[in-house]
């Protein structure tokens, strides 16, 4: 039973409770009937499994500039197309990347998991509103990979506007190297077809003002500015944060502790545990944006233990 079903419920269970103090005691067969669905409603309502709370994630991509005719009254299908179709593609992308690295070509893995389905125009400007799709009932615990996905990007195109490269640079060092060409590909279409967009999603709104934020952005996660590379680290891990997928890692060179998240390609980080203070070899993602200071990401970890 999801929270709309629930909702259902409980405005009936309310209109009927109200209709039986209304009905005369004369109306027996009107009371009965009445007061039989009443029953039926609350013992659904009580011994129904649990609601799911968090339901679809749902997102709303709204467009202006050039493509976009008369404010509101329409948008070239052209662009709508190509837009809509890159941006989604993003949000699969980044999506799939959560549960495993993404290869450097082929299909992008679970696309038939991670949809959106447009469920109607956006009111007030032109656009879409976006719910993700969902074979079946979701689980009650945690967020779906399509909601982290959405949160990602909004951060990640939130940053690339930003004054400074914090948001920017942690955001990034999150998100696949092949999922982030997506979200180029997608600002790339803005850029071409003279356009910018908000993105709602949750509480928060994303929005470009004018079009040089929109070439500010894909310049601030060009490859040139952008530069992400693998390293292989000696050292031993300090502690880790199995939920929050953070780790502590102490290099054997310089003695220096950095700090970063743990990658998708590490199932259960609590089993990081076993290897912590024992010397090992760390496959990481670094990421840097502009000067910046470098993010990490923890691929793999080898006990070198046995070396020793």
């Amino acid at each position: 039973m999801n929270r709309q079903d629930r909702a259902h419920l409980l405005a009936e269970q309310k209109f009927l409770q109200e209709r039986l103090a209304e009905l005369p005691q004369a109306a027996r067969i009107m009371r009965i009937s009445t007061e039989s669905r009443l029953r039926r409603v609350i013992e659904e309502c009580l011994t129904h499994e649990p609601v799911d709370e968090r339901g679809s994630a749902r997102t709303c991509l709204t467009f202006s500039g050039r493509p976009v005719v008369g404010g509101s009254h329409g948008i070239f299908a052209s662009f709508a197309t190509e837009a809509m179709s890159r941006f989604t593609e993003a949000v699969s992308a980044v999506a799939a990347s959560l549960t495993e690295p993404l290869a450097a070509a082929g299909p992008i893995p679970d696309r038939g998991q991670n949809r959106l389905l447009i469920t109607q125009t956006a009111i007030g400007s032109f656009g879409f509103e976006l719910e993700e799709y969902q074979e079946e009932r979701l689980p009650l615990p945690g967020p779906t990979a399509i909601e982290l996905a959405l949160g990602r990007i909004q951060d990640l195109l939130q940053g690339s506007i930003e004054p400074d490269d914090e948001l920017l640079a942690d955001s990034a060092a999150e998100i696949d190297l092949r999922a982030m060409d997506r979200i180029r590909a997608f600002v790339g279409a803005l850029i071409e077809n003279e356009a910018a967009c908000a993105l709602r999603f949750r509480d928060r709104v994303f929005r470009f003002n004018e079009p040089e934020q929109v070439r500010l952005c894909l310049q601030r996660i060009s490859h040139d500015n952008l530069r992400e590379e693998e390293q292989q680290l000696g050292g031993a891990l300090q502690g880790i944060l199995p939920k929050r997928r953070a780790f502590e890692f102490k290099l054997t060179e310089g003695g220096e502790v950095i700090t970063g998240k743990i990658g998708p390609s590490i199932v259960n980080p609590a089993e990081l545990n076993a290897l912590l203070l024992k010397p090992i070899s760390a496959k990481l993602t670094v990421t840097r944006v502009g000067k910046g200071r470098p993010r990490y990401l923890l691929l793999e970890a080898l006990d070198n233990s046995y070396k020793e």
